[in-house]
Formats: structure tokens, sequence, C-alpha cells
């Protein structure tokens, strides 16, 4: 998931891998967060040819009413071009990440018509995913030790999430090919935390093989 400007400037034109474009945004960490609208048009998601449309909703915020309606308009526009539409369940900084609020924010997300939300890995996760009749991601969040990534993709993907959408967690870790393929094993391949931690070692070993010789 990554914004017009780094899919234009870094990614190269001829990658086939498929592309969530993040089309809200509009404020900086100087402002309030929940203030966002949508920052990119339709015909400009068609022209990149991206597979998915991604923006965040805030439940309960300031702006919760606004980011909502973006949602809306979102997937009124996605469904009119066939592009489907992530919904993002951002959490201000007083807002509870548990089941009940986070299984608001995505059950609101799925009444708009969102086709796929993302969320945060909570305590009775389960319920929350037999809350909401569309498929669950679950966010990465904070760089934690890469043990700890795996038993929350491990944790994620046995409570129901199909997938988790890794961010720090894999670009700041001393090894991020071991990592994409440690998380990958687990959601893709049903390997184990253990299993798949040593897929993501024997990466790490390799490299540092490589930068001896």
């Amino acid at each position: 998931m990554l914004t017009r400007g780094v899919l234009r400037t870094s990614v190269d034109p001829n990658a086939n891998v498929p592309v969530v474009l993040r089309v809200s945004g509009g404020t900086s960490i100087l402002k309030e967060l929940s203030n966002e609208d949508i920052t990119v048009s339709i015909e400009d998601a068609i022209r990149l040819n991206v597979s998915a449309m991604a923006l965040s909703i805030f439940v309960g915020s300031e702006f919760e009413k606004q980011t909502l309606v973006s949602l809306a308009k979102l997937v009124d526009e996605g469904e009119r071009h066939g592009i489907p539409v992530l919904a993002v369940t951002a959490v201000g900084k007083d807002m509870a990440r548990d089941v009940r609020y986070l299984g608001l924010a995505c059950r609101i997300a799925a009444e708009l018509g969102a086709h796929v939300v993302k969320t945060y890995y909570c305590e009775e996760f389960e319920q929350l995913v037999q809350s909401c009749p569309i498929p669950v991601i679950v966010a990465g969040g904070k760089k934690t030790p890469e043990t700890e990534a795996l038993e929350l993709t491990a944790n994620a993907v046995q409570g129901g999430a199909v997938g988790v959408d890794m961010g720090r967690n894999i670009f700041q870790s001393d090894c991020p090919v071991g990592m994409i393929r440690a998380v990958r094993a687990i959601v893709h391949e049903k390997a184990s935390v253990k299993e798949a931690y040593k897929i993501y070692e024997s990466a790490k070993g390799g490299k540092a093989r490589r930068a001896a010789g």
C-alpha cells in the first residue's frame, strides 16, 4: 500500500506485483490526522493500473463523517470502474484497540461497501472476524522483534484474518527479504512461527555470508 508519488518515482513501471494505492490524505503530524479527504482521482488510479484503492476511516473522531462519506464515494467510483476498495480503520490516540471499537469500525466499513478492511489485532479477534462480512487484514503496527511480528501474523491468520499488512516490521528489519519470506510462509503455506523464523534466519545468514565474502 503506497502513495502515487512513491509509485511513480520509486517503483519500476514494468513490475507485475499488484499495488494497493493509498488515495486519502491531506494532513501531517502537525494537524488532526482524522481530517482527511480523497487526494487521488479515479482516473489517475486507472492510469496507474492499481489493483485496489485504500482509504482511512476514523470512527469516533472529530472528522468521522467526512472520512465515512469519502469511503462511500470512493466505493461508488471503484464499482463504476471495477477497482476494489480497502478501508483502513485508523485509530486515534484516545480510541481503545478492543474488539468492541474495532469490530464497530470494521462493520461500518463493510456496511458502506468496502471490499476489504484493514484493522488491528485485538483480544477476541475471532469475534471481530465473525461479525464482519468482508475479508479482514491485520496491520503490522510499530516495529517489534521479528519473533513477535511473526507471532502476530500467526495469531491473526489463526483468528480468521486473510493476511497481514506489514510495513515497519519488514523495511526496518535487518533482513527485509527474510521477513517477507517468513510472513508469506505463515499466511500462504501455514508454516508455524518456529518454521517461519528459520526462514528469516536462513535469509539473514545468507546475506551475512555474502557480505563477508
